[in-house]
């Protein structure tokens, strides 16, 4: 969430916190003059649809010793790269997320009984062409075979700068609608706004399932993926002047 507060007030020194998250600009008039008038609260939201999905990629392997579990999980790890980055999967979208080595047990009987020893390589990696999500799938699981694990689906939208315009007018023009019927129930005239605090939200997307099928009727082999829309939303805190 990205927070922006805003305060104005005329015939006053001006100080930006600028490069930074979370920007603050503050105007210092005649103390408590930004307490009066009409203070209410504006909401805009719009949808998008996501460009870009984050998944996570692991090899397991159990092997007797952990010599061997560790070499056959980095022959695996190597080939789960691999098929990822010749999917299109750009190499600085992929990143290592979690990697362990434990002994795993049989508690079936009173003993217990060593089975070996389990190592685990997990990647995530950032698909920007959702389109292909499917595909890549299954390549890595191809490339891999039964010791791969997925999981883990994320939708996002990186390039939301236009959704938070659009849903930053609509919450102004809430707050201002509600702002002006208040002030026409108590007989003032709306005057400018002396502060502006703002937040921004996204909701993650709403998937869309659906069955893949050949022309033929039957079920596709490639791995149906469906981005569906994700809402971002502005909410504004306004002060309005009153005469």
């Amino acid at each position: 969430m990205r927070r922006l507060v805003i305060g104005l007030v005329a015939g006053a020194a001006i100080l930006v916190a600028a490069c930074t998250p979370n920007v603050t600009v503050e105007n210092t008039g005649t103390e408590g003059s930004a307490a009066s008038g009409i203070a209410v609260s504006g909401r805009g939201e719009v949808f998008g649809t996501p460009d870009t999905l984050e998944m996570s990629f692991g090899v397991s392997v159990l092997r007797p010793t952990v010599k061997q579990a560790v070499t056959d999980a980095a022959a695996l790890a190597d080939q789960l790269i691999s098929t990822l980055e010749s999917s299109g999967v750009a190499s600085d979208d992929v990143q290592t997320a979690n990697y362990s080595i434990y002994p795993e047990y049989d508690y079936s009987s009173d003993e217990r009984r060593l089975l070996g020893y389990r190592v685990s390589n997990t990647v995530t990696a950032k698909i920007r062409d959702i389109d292909a999500a499917g595909s890549v799938i299954d390549a890595a699981v191809g490339g891999v075979g039964d010791e791969i694990q997925v999981s883990g689906v994320s939708f996002s939208i990186e390039d939301d700068e236009e959704l938070i315009a659009a849903a930053r007018d609509a919450a102004w023009e809430d707050a201002r609608s509600k702002a002006q019927q208040l002030a026409d129930l108590a007989g003032l005239t709306l005057g400018n706004a002396v502060m502006i605090s703002e937040s921004v939200a996204g909701t993650p997307p709403q998937p869309l399932y659906r069955e893949a099928f050949d022309e033929a009727g039957a079920m596709s082999v490639e791995t149906p993926i469906e981005a569906g829309q994700q809402q971002v939303a502005v909410t504004l805190q306004v002060r309005f002047e009153t005469n």
